[in-house]
């Protein structure tokens, strides 16, 4: 599923479809709760923290709770969904973009 949200940066609102460009997978860390140490793919991985001042409407779902972290794909997919605290988008970033 494709993420496209008007999503409210530090210095601008950007859409998040846009974020992935140069080929780069984007974690985007939604409020101040969640901060995901990403280490080695920190080369690999752009890091964004933003809001989402919405409800969060998906195709299909219709709407869900927002997430804490969503780890987008350079196509602008989702490979990883979480809050920080049930998990780490380790086996993602693993599966899509190489080992450590």
């Amino acid at each position: 599923m494709a993420l496209d949200l008007d999503l409210l940066t530090e210095n601008r609102t950007i859409r998040s479809y846009s974020l992935p460009h140069e080929a780069r997978p984007v974690l985007v860390s939604f409020g101040d709760g969640v901060r995901l140490d990403i280490g080695p793919w920190t080369d690999r991985v752009q890091v964004v923290r933003a809001d989402y001042d919405r409800i969060w409407e998906l195709p299909v779902l219709g709407a869900v709770s927002a997430p804490g972290a969503v780890l987008i794909r350079p196509d602008g997919y989702i490979a990883w969904v979480g809050d920080g605290k049930r998990g780490h988008p380790t086996a993602a970033l693993q599966t899509w973009f190489g080992s450590r």
